[in-house]
């Protein structure tokens, strides 16, 4: 049984995803959404979720640097309370704070030129996601 990280933003989710044993987070995919015309990629993050037999989604919670809740993190709330509903698997809100910046450093230091980098920040930021809390639990 397997994992799923998301970090969910207004046009793109990016998807890692575990290993059997839960303790390495994969990049899996970019899902390109439309927050605006209520387009969510639920489809296929339900067809990913039947195929890897996932039980748990760890959903990037973004609060503020002082820890309150803003649009985005009341945004990820709906998100995750809407894949409970729609595919019975536990979703767990995980701190995200700075997991984009430390994505985009990771991809820098790895000299990507910023157009291959903005295709895969969002599935590198999800595999932080992923990851943080598989180290949590391990």
């Amino acid at each position: 049984m397997r994992s799923m990280g998301l970090d969910v933003g207004s046009k793109t989710v990016g998807v890692a995803l575990s290993d059997a044993l839960g303790w390495t987070a994969q990049g899996l995919k970019t899902i390109l959404i439309n927050e605006e015309a209520n387009e969510f990629g639920f489809d296929e993050i339900g067809e990913l979720i039947n195929e890897h037999e996932v039980t748990k989604v760890v959903v990037g919670f973004p609060k503020n640097m002082n820890g309150t809740i803003g649009p985005r993190g009341e945004a990820s709330q709906v998100f995750a309370k809407e894949l409970e509903k729609r595919f019975g698997v536990a979703t767990i809100l995980w701190d995200e704070r700075l997991t984009t910046m430390a994505a985009e450093r990771v991809l820098l230091e790895a000299d990507m030129s910023r157009k291959k980098r903005k295709k895969v920040i969002d599935k590198m930021a999800a595999v932080m996601i992923l990851q943080g809390y598989l180290n949590s639990q391990n």
